[in-house]
């Protein structure tokens, strides 16, 4: 049993900006359940929701600073939680990195630089709870301080750092090096500076012993000038101690059999219940109740990365043909407003919501029957095996976590069982068309079709399979 002190900034569901807290939510359960005794650490923001008791464990000075340890458990789980209580920092409301106006907090370096200091102390059990971590697992630029410190330590636990996405490295003006009293050795071009900025992202990325990202694909990815964001060269230095390992999903959240969004739940023996679900997906989208002509939907934020502008550009041609458009999510302006455009144009083809709704999400994945995730990337993604599990046949982009749970239907795949997608190359408009024509296409046969849902349904995207991965590599540092 190896006692795991997992570092993160934000966790579902005691507060969630992103897929980073999806992961930092479910990694740690699931890691409890092979029997590991783990610990997890984070902020105590003010929007957090945690559920029974917070009780006050210990306190530390840290940089003329008072700081309180907090301890609660994960809710509906025995993980403890820790929480790094410090007003002046983390008692915001809101957003746990920006203001309302979705700016970045001016002291952001000093906040997590100190929340980092706070995890090396805890994981050196300087606490006095009896309790010494002998791994830390470190999650995204707001953690990656903690490898770094932990270097300068004698007795060290082993590290591993995980990267959720290259584009956030939390980069700051050199000049705040010396108000952070970060050790001086730390400072130099082969440690935490970047082009003459201080970079979080570096220091996980240079000290920790193992570095992981979410999807085999994206490790490689990350490599290259494209992804790295100028950190490609020493990715590829540290490749070694580079390895991707594929989110799990929420087995129990998502699950078609049980989930109570959807009107009725259906399994791979009852698929033809899917029927149902997607009469009450036209209803409540106020779209005309077809059972012959397919749904294709996308849940996503509106953003240049998702590859929303493509699908928009795509729209016109698919409105030609025999389908209905569901869109939930929100994001760019301008994109909002030229899908609500085309949503005036065809009323009774395109259902739009812009925002983003649970119950709805769950009513899509259950109604659809073709999902669009054209993303130009992506570390790992959650819709595209959320879709195959409720029988909904994704269309992905060929890259990073999409590439690796996605199997293109082509004749031999289709032959041999294994299809459970369509997949495209290129991140074009006209590739994405093409691609949709296919999947229409083959939405026409319907035995084959039938075949790639249940093949799709009986992949095993669990959080378990990954929570193995990672405990195969704590025990190989």
């Amino acid at each position: 049993m190896k006692k795991i002190l997992f570092v993160t900034s934000e966790a579902h569901p005691l507060i969630k900006t992103g897929g980073l807290a999806d992961v930092c939510g479910s990694l740690p359960k699931a890691l409890a359940e092979l029997s590991q005794d783990i610990r997890l650490i984070m902020p105590n923001y003010k929007a957090l929701k945690t559920k029974g008791d917070v009780r006050f464990l210990c306190s530390l000075r840290i940089d003329n600073r008072d700081v309180n340890i907090l301890e609660t458990r994960m809710p509906d789980s025995d993980v403890i939680v820790w929480l790094v209580d410090c007003a002046e920092f983390f008692n915001y409301p809101g957003n746990p990195y920006t203001d309302e106006q979705g700016n970045a907090w001016p002291n952001n370096d000093e906040r997590f630089a100190l929340f980092c200091r706070v995890a090396v102390v805890c994981a050196l059990d300087r606490i006095n709870q009896d309790w010494k971590a002998d791994i830390v697992h470190c999650n995204d630029w707001q953690t990656g301080l903690v490898p770094a410190i932990l270097s300068l330590e004698d007795d060290r636990p082993a590290t591993v750092f995980t990267i959720h996405n290259m584009a956030y490295q939390g980069l700051f003006p050199a000049s705040h090096v010396a108000s952070l009293n970060l050790p001086g050795q730390l400072w130099h071009l082969d440690g935490l500076e970047f082009n003459n900025m201080l970079s979080f992202i570096k220091g996980g990325l240079v000290y920790a012993d193992r570095i992981t990202t979410v999807s085999p694909t994206y490790a490689l990815e990350i490599q290259t000038p494209e992804f790295g964001y100028g950190l490609e060269g020493l990715l590829t230095y540290r490749n070694d101690a580079l390895v991707g390992i594929i989110n799990g999903i929420d087995m129990d959240q998502w699950n078609p059999e049980t989930d109570t969004y959807i009107s009725k739940n259906f399994d791979i023996k009852t698929l033809a219940k899917k029927q149902i679900n997607k009469a009450d997906l036209q209803k409540k989208s106020a779209l005309p109740e077809n059972g012959q002509v397919p749904v294709v939907a996308l849940i996503s934020r509106l953003v240049e990365q998702k590859g929303i502008d493509m699908v928009i550009d795509c729209l016109p041609e698919m409105m030609t043909m025999p389908m209905q458009f569901v869109l939930l999510g929100a994001g760019d302006k301008d994109y909002e407003k030229r899908l609500q455009n085309l949503a005036r144009l065809y009323p009774d083809k395109i259902a739009l919501t812009l925002g983003y709704n649970e119950a709805l999400a769950h009513t899509i994945e259950a109604g659809a029957d073709i999902f669009l995730m054209p993303s130009r990337f992506e570390p790992c993604g959650l819709n595209q095996m959320y879709s195959q599990r409720y029988g909904t046949i994704p269309i992905v982009r060929k890259t990073g976590g999409l590439a690796d749970t996605v199997i293109d239907a082509i004749p031999e795949t289709i032959a041999d069982g294994t299809a459970t997608g369509v997949v495209f190359s290129e991140a074009s408009a006209g590739t994405l068309i093409e691609a949709i024509k296919r999947a229409m296409l083959l939405y026409t046969n319907r035995d084959a079709w039938n075949k790639m849902q249940i093949d799709a349904m009986q992949k095993d995207f669990s959080w378990q399979r990954s929570a193995e991965q990672y405990l195969a590599l704590y025990n190989s540092i």
